[in-house]
């Protein structure tokens, strides 16, 4: 009987921490932290400026736990079919990471995963995703799947916090696509 309430107990602790993290994460309206980090595009290496890609419009900025892990793969795929339909609408898409940062060129480049099509950036020590409250709470020094959607104007128009990568391109590109329609 022991064994069950800690199961329980257990069980019940990995839920609330789910929900703090789904909570965590800066709220729409909010102004969004500026950073520039270094970044690969297709295998190149360069630097990301948010403030730089805001002049050409919104800004997806998905923060996922770790190159070359299979959510993050999966997550990074999805991105990479739906990049033309974010370009379309006008949006730049940027992943970030803090976790096997040291594998990014590949990452980048890479079919199974961006392809190419997106640029993802190195946060090392997940200084950016404290910024945007999007820190793995079960491993501080990864990055927490968080997506963010923001405005040519620096705000939050939308953020989405859920460790199943599988709704996050639909999630952000639904609300780029709203973005158009509210004139921003």
């Amino acid at each position: 009987m022991k064994s069950l309430f800690k199961i329980a107990a257990l069980g019940l602790a990995g839920t609330l921490a789910l929900a703090s993290t789904a909570s965590a994460a800066l709220k729409e309206g909010a102004a969004a932290p500026e950073f520039s980090a270094p970044a690969y595009l297709a295998g190149q290496p360069f630097t990301f400026d948010l403030a730089g890609a805001l002049k050409k419009g919104p800004v997806v900025v998905y923060f996922f736990p770790a190159a070359n892990t299979a959510g993050c793969n999966l997550e990074a795929h999805l991105f990479s079919e739906a990049v033309d339909d974010f370009k379309a609408h006008g949006a730049t898409v940027i992943g970030v990471t803090a976790g096997n940062t040291d594998q990014l060129a590949t990452f980048s480049k890479d079919t199974e995963t961006c392809g190419g099509k997106f640029a993802v950036a190195a946060d090392e020590g997940a200084k950016i995703a404290k910024q945007y409250d999007a820190v793995l709470p079960m491993k501080p020094g990864w990055s927490n799947r968080t997506s963010y959607v923001i405005t040519s104007s620096g705000v939050v128009a939308h953020a989405y916090s859920d460790l199943n990568p599988k709704q996050h391109v639909q999630e952000t590109l639904d609300a780029v696509k709203a973005l158009e329609h509210k004139g921003s």
